[in-house]
C-alpha cells in the first residue's frame, strides 16, 4: 500500500505541474490572438505553442488515466472520497483547457481571416487603380473633395460655435446693464437713502480723523515719557 500512495502522490504532482505549464503556455497563445497585425501565416513561434499545448494535454490525458487505473485497483476500503475529488478535478480542468485551446485556435483564425480577407480587397483596388488609371485618378480627385469639404464642415461649425459665443457675451452684458439699472432706480426710489449714505460716509471720516488723533496723542506721550 505505501508504494501505491506514493505512485499516487508522484503522479498527482506532475499533473498538477502540467496544468500550471499549461496555464502558462495559454497566457502566451492568448497574445496571438489580440495581436493587432497578425501574419498572414502562423509563425514558428505560434505554431511551436500550439504543438506544446497540444502534447501538454495529451500527458495529462495520459497521467489522468493512470490515475484512474491506480484508484480502480486500490480496494473499497484503502479508496478514499478525496482521491475520487481529486480525480474529478484533474479531469474537469483538463476538459476546462482543452475547451479554451479550441477557443483561442478559433480566434485566432477568424482574425487571420479577417486580416487576409483585408489585406485581399487592398490588393485587388491597388491592382485596378493600376490597370485603370483614369479612374484611380477620379478616385484620387474625389478623396480630396471629401476632405477638403470636411475641412470645410469643421471651419463652419467653429465659426457657428464663436458666434454662439459672442451672442451669449452680448445677452450677458444686456443683462448686467439691466440689473445695474435696477439697483440704481430702486435706490433712487428709497426716500431718504441718498442722505443716509452721506451721513454715513461723513461718520466713518470723522471716526477716522478720531482714530487719527488718538494714535497720534499717544505717539506723542509715548515720546515724552521715553
Amino acid at each position: 500500500m505505501a508504494a501505491t500512495g506514493g505512485g499516487w502522490a508522484q503522479l498527482r504532482q506532475q499533473a498538477r505541474s502540467l496544468e500550471t505549464q499549461t496555464e502558462t503556455l495559454f497566457h502566451t497563445y492568448s497574445q496571438y490572438a489580440s495581436a493587432t497585425n497578425i501574419p498572414p501565416k502562423p509563425t514558428e513561434d505560434e505554431g511551436r505553442t500550439e504543438s506544446q499545448l497540444e502534447d501538454i494535454l495529451e500527458q495529462r490525458e495520459n497521467l489522468i488515466t493512470q490515475l484512474s487505473r491506480l484508484l480502480d485497483s486500490e480496494s473499497a476500503l484503502t479508496s478514499s472520497a478525496l482521491k475520487q475529488n481529486n480525480l474529478a478535478r484533474h479531469r474537469e480542468v483538463l476538459a476546462e483547457h482543452r475547451r479554451e485551446l479550441q477557443r483561442l485556435k478559433s480566434s485566432i483564425n477568424d482574425a487571420r481571416n479577417k486580416a487576409n480577407l483585408l489585406s485581399n480587397v487592398r490588393s485587388d483596388i491597388d491592382a485596378y487603380r493600376s490597370a485603370n488609371p483614369a479612374q484611380a485618378e477620379a478616385d484620387y480627385m474625389l478623396d480630396e473633395r471629401r476632405r477638403i469639404d470636411n475641412s470645410h464642415s469643421m471651419a463652419d461649425n467653429v465659426l457657428s460655435q464663436a458666434y454662439a459665443v459672442n451672442e451669449n457675451f452680448g445677452l450677458q452684458r444686456e443683462t448686467l446693464a439691466s440689473i445695474n439699472r435696477r439697483i440704481v432706480g430702486a435706490a433712487s426710489q428709497v426716500p431718504g437713502i441718498n442722505t443716509l449714505m452721506s451721513k454715513i460716509s461723513v461718520k466713518k471720516r470723522r471716526d477716522g480723523v478720531i482714530l487719527a488723533v488718538f494714535i497720534a496723542f499717544c505717539f506723542l506721550m509715548l515720546v515724552w515719557f521715553w
